[in-house]
C-alpha cells in the first residue's frame, strides 16, 4: 500500500483537482478538492488499496466502488445529514479515490493531530454522535470496520459526521486505512462485527483525552497490527470518568466488551452529570463554569465518579468542597451537631505553629504557576488542570492509590454572599445526584480574613456513600476561592484525613493581587 504521488495539476477522473492536504493516516489522505465540471467545493480521499502484481482489474475496480457507492447511499438513507454524501468514487494507480460534499468542519484526525486535548466531557458528547451512527449500520446488519479520527468530522454548526462505510470488505486486506484503531480481531483477520466498531469507538475516545492513540502506529502495517493484538493497553490516565467504559471498549476478547446500550448509558451519564452541575438558576455564572468540564483521576473507584461530578459547580461558585474527612478543627468546617462560628487556623487542643504556611512532617509546599500556594502530602502531584480562559481554573491533586484528592479552584464570578451560593446555586444541582443529603446547615465562617461559607453533605456513588466537606470564600471583586477534599464516606474519620484537610486549609495562600 505505498504511498501514491500526484501531480498537482492532474485532475483526478479528469475532472477533481486536489488543493491541499486536510488530514493523514498511515494509509488515507483527504484533500479539499474541486470539482471542475460542476464547480463546487467537495473532499477527495485516497486510500491505499493492498499491493498487487498487476492493477485491479476493471471488474474488481467496479466491484469496489460500487461497494462504496451502494454503502453511501444507505447510510445516507439510515443517517440523513450524519454522513458526508458520497458523489464518487474511482479506483485509478493503486488507490481508491472517495468524492464526498465539502464539509463544514476537519476530521478529528487533524484536530488532535495539533496535540488538543479533548476533556471527558467533550469526548462523551462527541462519542455520543458517533455512537448514534454506529447504532443506524449495526441495526441493519452493517460494520464500518474502518472507523478512526479521520473518518469523524467535527463541523461547526451541525452534528459529527462519519465517512468511511463501504471499505471493509472491499479487498481482503484486514485493515485499509488506520491500522492502530483496529479491532484485535481485526489484526488477526478474523471475521468483524460491531463489535470491533466498538473497539474503534474506545480507540478514539482514548485518543481525544489522552491526547495519543492507545496503541501506536509502527513502520509496517503488520507491525502495528500484531502490537493491536498482542501488546497490552497503555493504562490510560486522564479519562477520568471516561476510564471504565473505555478500558471495557478496549478489551482484547471482542464478547468482553460493553454492549451499545451500556455505552450509550455510560457515555450519557457523563453528560447529564455535567448538565445537572450546570443547569442551576444564576445567569451571571454559566459562562463562567459552562464551559468547565469534569476531569477525574483514572482508578480512583466509586468515590471519585461522584467528586468529579461535583468540580463544574466548585468552579462555577468558588465554594464547593468535596471531601472524606472530618475536619478536626472549626476552621476546616463543623462536625455533625456542631456550629460553626468564625475560628482560628489553629486546632482546638493544639498549640499554633510558629509559621502559619510551615508544611507539617510528611507534608511539602507546592507552589502553583497560578500565583496560589498549599502544602501537600509528600506523595501528592499535581494531576489535572480544567481552564476557562480569563474567568476561571481548577487544579486537582492526589496520588496514585489514595481515594483522597484535594481541588483548589478559582473563579471571577461569584454572588457577593457564599451562604447564598450554596443555597441557591449549588444545592438544587446537588439534589438531582443519587443519595443526597445535606448534613447540617449551611454555615457563614471567615477563613484568612475573608467572608467563606461551609456546606457539608452526604451523597451516592456507585452504590457507595460518598461525604463532602466544601469551603469557599470571597476575595473581592467577584472573586473566589474553593478548597475540597474528596474521597469515600466510609474513611471520613480517619486522621490522615484530619491531617491533610487541616494542614491544606491552614497553609494555602491565594494568588496575590
Amino acid at each position: 500500500m505505498a504511498d501514491v504521488p500526484v501531480p498537482e495539476d492532474e485532475l483526478i477522473a479528469g475532472r477533481y483537482r486536489l488543493l491541499r492536504i486536510v488530514h493523514r493516516e498511515t494509509n488515507r489522505v483527504c484533500w479539499s478538492g474541486e470539482d471542475v465540471e460542476a464547480g463546487r467545493r467537495c473532499l477527495v480521499t485516497r486510500t491505499g488499496l493492498p499491493a498487487r502484481p498487476d492493477t485491479p482489474d476493471e471488474e474488481s475496480a467496479r466491484r469496489i466502488t460500487g461497494r462504496v457507492l451502494r454503502m453511501a447511499e444507505t447510510m445516507a438513507r439510515l443517517c440523513p445529514g450524519r454522513v458526508p454524501v458520497v458523489v464518487d468514487a474511482v479506483v485509478a494507480e493503486g488507490s481508491l479515490w472517495t468524492v464526498t460534499d465539502a464539509v463544514d468542519g476537519p476530521p478529528l484526525g487533524e484536530i488532535l493531530g495539533e496535540r488538543v486535548r479533548f476533556s471527558p466531557v467533550r469526548a462523551a458528547r462527541i462519542g455520543l454522535e458517533i455512537l448514534d451512527v454506529l447504532q443506524a449500520a449495526h441495526d441493519e446488519g452493517i460494520t464500518h470496520g474502518e472507523l478512526s479520527p479521520g473518518q469523524v468530522f467535527v463541523q461547526e454548526h451541525g452534528p459529527v459526521l462519519v465517512a468511511g462505510f463501504g471499505l471493509a470488505g472491499t479487498t481482503l486486506a484486514p485493515r485499509m486505512a488506520a491500522p492502530s484503531y483496529a479491532s484485535p480481531e481485526q489484526a488477526r483477520d478474523e471475521r468483524i462485527g460491531p463489535a470491533a466498531d466498538l473497539w474503534a469507538l474506545g480507540a478514539i475516545l482514548y485518543t481525544m483525552v489522552e491526547g495519543r492513540p492507545p496503541f501506536r502506529d509502527r513502520d509496517r502495517m503488520e507491525a502495528t497490527l500484531k502490537g493491536v493484538d498482542r501488546l497490552p493497553l497503555r493504562a490510560p490516565v486522564r479519562t477520568g470518568p471516561l476510564t471504565q467504559t473505555v478500558r471495557g471498549l478496549l478489551r482484547k476478547n471482542s464478547r468482553e466488551r460493553p454492549t451499545r446500550p451500556a455505552v450509550r448509558e455510560a457515555l450519557t451519564r457523563v453528560l447529564n452529570e455535567d448538565a445537572a452541575l450546570t443547569e442551576v438558576p444564576a445567569p451571571r455564572l454559566r459562562r463562567a463554569y459552562g464551559a468547565v468540564t469534569r476531569q477525574g483521576r483514572t482508578g480512583r473507584g466509586r468515590a471519585m465518579a461522584f467528586g468529579t461530578t461535583l468540580a463544574v459547580v466548585t468552579v462555577a461558585v468558588a465554594v464547593s468542597a468535596v471531601t472524606l474527612h472530618t475536619p478536626g478543627s472549626t476552621e476546616a468546617g463543623p462536625r455533625p451537631g456542631r456550629s460553626a462560628a468564625p475560628s482560628s487556623p489553629a486546632r482546638p487542643g493544639t498549640t499554633p505553629p510558629a509559621s502559619p504556611t510551615a508544611p507539617a512532617a510528611g507534608f511539602r509546599t507546592y507552589e502553583a504557576p497560578e500565583g496560589f500556594s498549599v502544602a501537600l502530602p509528600g506523595t501528592w502531584r499535581r494531576l489535572r488542570t480544567t481552564r476557562v480562559a480569563g474567568l476561571a481554573y481548577r487544579v486537582v491533586f492526589g496520588a496514585d492509590g489514595d481515594p483522597r484528592t484535594l481541588a483548589v479552584t478559582y473563579s471571577e464570578r461569584v454572588g457577593p454572599d457564599p451562604v447564598a451560593v450554596w443555597r441557591e446555586d449549588v444545592e438544587p444541582g446537588l439534589e438531582k445526584t443519587g443519595g443526597y443529603r445535606r448534613i447540617g446547615e449551611i454555615h457563614a465562617t471567615s477563613y484568612q480574613g475573608h467572608e467563606a461559607a461551609d456546606m457539608q453533605w452526604i451523597a451516592t456513588a456507585d452504590g457507595e456513600q460518598v461525604r463532602t466537606f466544601g469551603r469557599g470564600f470571597l476575595i473581592g471583586g467577584g472573586r473566589g476561592y474553593s478548597l475540597r477534599f474528596t474521597a469515600p464516606a466510609a474513611e471520613w474519620t480517619g486522621a490522615a484525613g484530619r491531617e491533610a484537610l487541616d494542614v491544606a486549609l491552614r497553609t494555602f495562600r491565594p494568588a496575590p493581587d
